[in-house]
């Protein structure tokens, strides 16, 4: 049990952020046991060819086999718009004693592969994370962000609306919170219980934490759990014909119902179906406000992504 410990001022200054290489070294969870991250086969299917090309020997040795990871590979972001070049940077400057003993942490040793030269090891470890990147993410990494960003919108929506307590306790039935006590159910046997002393805790959607992760040494205060409306996002392409849902949404609702199972902006949309930005902005509200659809902002952009009940009701009628 990890508990972090809260005054009243660090509960106000809760926040979250998203991390590229997070994910990234979170992601080899899914390749080394893909049965334990049911929701993420369509990635695990989409790369499958690309992934025989990584260096899985530098690869592997960053998890063993409880799942965890070494805590340089999961850095607390300095800001909501992390660049995933700018934690490579950092990376690389990974004091040789941390490296170390990090891996020490997560294997009880180095491993083989990483022996000798710390930033001949780091090098080698920023060339098989920008493979799996370049391979892997990049090409999907707009659909993921769409979908960790729309969590976040969600729970600033729940703080708004019920309280930092109630958004908390919401997170993950492994993490609770009561009278200043943050609490996470970890697999590590090991009781923690640390204060957050001004530090600010750090709260992080991924794609590839089933329910809760942490630090595994006494770093960043800092809470992984799993993103909200992972279950439609690697769904089947839209459906070519959605007459059915046309005859109850209307013609361009329901096809851009059926575009949605990729993020996209109103001006992308509008451009893709000849229709007017004001008119598309208008039947994407009502999309939205059916439940049909997800919105976040992405840059200078809002991005719209189909819902799981958006997906559903395509499904249902394309059967």
């Amino acid at each position: 049990m990890l508990r972090y410990v809260l005054n009243e001022d660090d509960v106000g200054a809760v926040r979250f952020a998203l991390s590229p290489l997070c994910e990234l070294g979170l992601s080899l969870r899914a390749i080394r046991e893909p049965a334990r991250f049911p929701l993420q086969l369509g990635w695990l299917r989409r790369t499958e060819e690309a992934r025989e090309r990584l260096d899985m020997r530098v690869l592997g040795a960053l998890i063993d086999e409880r799942m965890w990871t070494p805590d340089f590979l999961n850095p607390r972001p300095a800001s909501p718009l992390t660049r995933l070049e700018d934690e490579f940077r950092a990376l690389a400057a990974t004091p040789a004693d941390v490296f170390r003993s990090d891996l020490v942490a997560v294997h009880g040793h180095v491993p083989e592969v990483f022996a000798g030269s710390t930033s001949q090891a780091l090098r080698r470890i920023i060339r098989a994370l920008r493979q799996l990147w370049e391979t892997c993410f990049e090409p999907y990494w707009p659909r993921m962000r769409a979908v960790l960003e729309a969590d976040v919108v969600y729970r600033g929506r729940q703080i708004a609306q019920a309280g930092v307590a109630s958004m908390l306790n919401g997170l993950s039935p492994r993490i609770a919170y009561d009278h200043g006590v943050v609490s996470v159910r970890l697999a590590d046997p090991n009781d923690r219980t640390l204060a957050i002393d001004g530090n600010g805790l750090t709260l992080m959607p991924t794609m590839f934490t089933r329910r809760a992760s942490a630090p595994v040494g006494d770093g960043p205060p800092m809470i992984l759990y799993s993103a909200r409306g992972q279950g439609a996002l690697w769904e089947a392409e839209p459906v070519a014909n959605p007459a059915a849902v046309a005859a109850v949404l209307g013609e361009t609702r329901a096809s851009l119902l059926a575009a949605l199972g990729d993020p996209a902006s109103s001006t992308e949309l509008g451009v893709r179906f000849g229709v007017t930005a004001s008119a598309v902005n208008q039947h994407l509200r009502v999309l939205r406000d059916a439940g049909l659809l997800v919105s976040t902002r992405y840059g200078r952009s809002v991005l719209y992504l189909r819902s799981e009940l958006g997906s559903a009701l395509l499904e249902s009628r394309s059967g």
